[in-house]
């Protein structure tokens, strides 16, 4: 049961394995692009590359979808990034429960975007945990965890491709651990939780009277959506890579012509932009036909 990119590994690593996968859920497909057709997503096309029956339930709430489910007669149903509300009955049906695939290590960031929290805190390491989905959000038991230090460089697409990458075989080993009766889940410590909430396009702007280093973390947090942000001439520019320097003044202010901004504490390189329907480029493209002089103010 999983909808976006991040949960293709472990589809693919349950098949790989020889695991006997009667269904795959995944959620309806979507309109997208110029004519707004409907686009399945990434789950339902890998599933269907692989010959393997799919189902797009609008909601799993109801008696149709629950007797559907329960007459599947599963071992385990594995979940990762499935974007639907299990429901009690849902999480019962299965032998072994439902096992979620989960891109933090619990109890830190529980919710909708912990790669992002990750690393706008300034986390040095996140992870994926291996889960007993309760009916309380990721707060079942964890089977397994394995560590992924976050570098000063790492993007949360650059996160979210490494976790979806140890997510699959994670998930193959602690799933066939909790059949053998050899892994034993673990109740998460209630005094450790932290929360992941989900994204919004507001808290993009890039808030100058910050320090450099809480928005470089902002910026690659916030890579590739909901992209952080700024605006200059009338102009929303998105900031795809930035550098700490050493430099001050007023906030928001630039301190050369190669946009060098000053921040509430330190200063600001931004290194690669993309301007409203342009394609993304260096800053020092950009600057070429689109020049920023020294003393310009970058407003949020």
């Amino acid at each position: 049961m999983g909808s976006p990119d991040f949960a293709v590994p472990t589809l693919e690593a349950l098949h790989a394995r020889g695991h006997a996968i009667v269904a795959v859920y995944s959620q309806p497909p979507k309109p997208a692009g110029r004519g707004k057709q409907p686009r399945p997503t990434a789950v339902q096309k890998a599933a269907e590359a692989l010959g393997l029956p799919v189902r797009t339930p609008v909601s799993l709430k109801s008696a149709e979808a629950l007797a559907g489910f329960q007459a599947l007669d599963l071992d385990a149903a594995v979940v990762a990034a499935y974007g639907l509300l299990l429901p009690q009955a849902i999480l019962d049906a299965p032998r072994l429960g439902c096992l979620n695939v989960h891109a933090s290590l619990l109890p830190r960031w529980r919710g909708a975007a912990p790669i992002q929290r990750a690393i706008q805190a300034g986390d040095t390491v996140s992870g994926v945990s291996i889960m007993q989905m309760v009916l309380a959000l990721d707060a079942g038991p964890v089977l397994a965890t394995r560590d992924v230090p976050i570098t000063n460089a790492m993007t949360a697409q650059d996160l979210h491709d490494r976790l979806a990458e140890i997510g699959g075989p994670l998930l193959v080993e602690s799933l066939e651990g909790l059949a053998a009766g050899t892994v034993t889940p673990v109740a998460q410590d209630e005094s450790a939780v932290t929360y992941a909430d989900k994204l919004s396009t507001d808290e993009a702007r890039l808030d100058w009277t910050q320090s450099a280093e809480s928005l470089d973390r902002a910026i690659r947090a916030f890579t590739p959506w909901p992209g952080a942000r700024f605006s200059f001439e009338g102009e929303t520019i998105k900031v795809l890579g930035a550098e700490t320097a050493i430099g001050s003044g007023a906030p928001g202010v630039t301190l050369d012509n190669a946009l060098l901004v000053a921040c509430g504490a330190g200063a600001l390189r931004l290194t690669r932009l993309q301007r409203p329907g342009k394609k993304p480029m260096a800053a020092a493209d950009l600057l070429r036909g689109w020049p920023v002089p020294t003393g310009s103010r970058l407003d949020a």
